[in-house]
């Protein structure tokens, strides 16, 4: 299957902003991050282009090391991730060099968490996502837990939402519910809603920043101090409708 190169190319101010990253299941050193290289222009527009190719996603202002980018999945086998559910285990699968759940035939009966064993608190997390489903059949939603904690057989934290009506919503799982709106004036120009995004959570100290497509949806300082810091990483798929969410290039730097 090919993989899908996508440029963003933003023009303001008279200068146009080129970002664009290369990210790879198979080699935690991939050129990650981006440079960026100013050309004058005369408009204020914003330009998606999307070829066959490797994956490339927008990265609008970091500039880590590529040396220190992890990946968290082999694209073979879930080998360092586990169901918050151990019977839920069946739910998921790899195929492609995809984390998959959901078969895109059956109803999606309950919620289902896939996590990290290992936890993290300060990092940059990027990964792919596809999300499709039929709305007719109930809700399509599926999100990214972080600094996520497992008690009573349940998750606990922050994610980060995605699907109709929720795109780059900051919620907070199993405790405070919605935190922030994602803003989405110039994500609906870029969101392909059955097709591949990319997603990247950035948390330092208390700030959350959520971007898809390289989109800046949600900036959000934690005032409660009781709130853990550290946590794992999960993927998830929310119950409702027939549906299917696919994961891929998943990969971490820790701050």
């Amino acid at each position: 299957m090919k993989s899908i190169r996508q440029i963003y190319v933003l023009l303001t101010s008279g200068r146009i902003w080129l970002d664009a990253s290369v990210a790879k299941s198979t080699t935690p050193k991939s050129p990650l991050f981006s440079s960026r290289r100013p050309l004058l222009v005369s408009q204020l527009v914003i330009l998606f282009v999307s070829v066959a190719g490797q994956a490339f996603t927008s990265l609008p202002i970091f500039a880590q090391s590529p040396e220190k980018a992890i990946s968290l999945f082999d694209g073979k086998t879930l080998t360092g991730w586990k169901t918050v559910d151990p019977a839920h285990q069946k739910l998921w699968s790899v195929a492609d060099s995809l984390i998959k759940s959901g078969d895109g035939v059956h109803k999606i009966p309950e919620n289902t968490y896939l996590h990290t064993l290992k936890e993290y608190g300060d990092f940059e997390f990027r990964c792919l996502f596809r999300l499709y489903g039929d709305p007719k059949t109930g809700m399509i939603n599926s999100g990214i837990q972080y600094r996520s904690v497992l008690e009573g057989g349940k998750i606990f934290g922050y994610q980060a939402d995605m699907g109709n009506g929720y795109w780059g919503d900051l919620y907070d799982e199993h405790r405070r519910g919605k935190l922030v709106g994602g803003d989405l004036r110039t994500l609906k120009h870029l969101l392909k809603e059955e097709g591949w995004n990319s997603y990247i959570i950035r948390c330092k100290g208390n700030r959350h920043e959520l971007y898809i497509n390289g989109v800046k949806t949600c900036d959000y300082i934690e005032k409660d101090s009781k709130i853990p810091q550290k946590g794992v990483i999960a993927v998830q798929i929310h119950s409702g409708g027939v549906a299917q969410v696919e994961f891929r290039d998943l990969v971490i730097v820790e701050l």
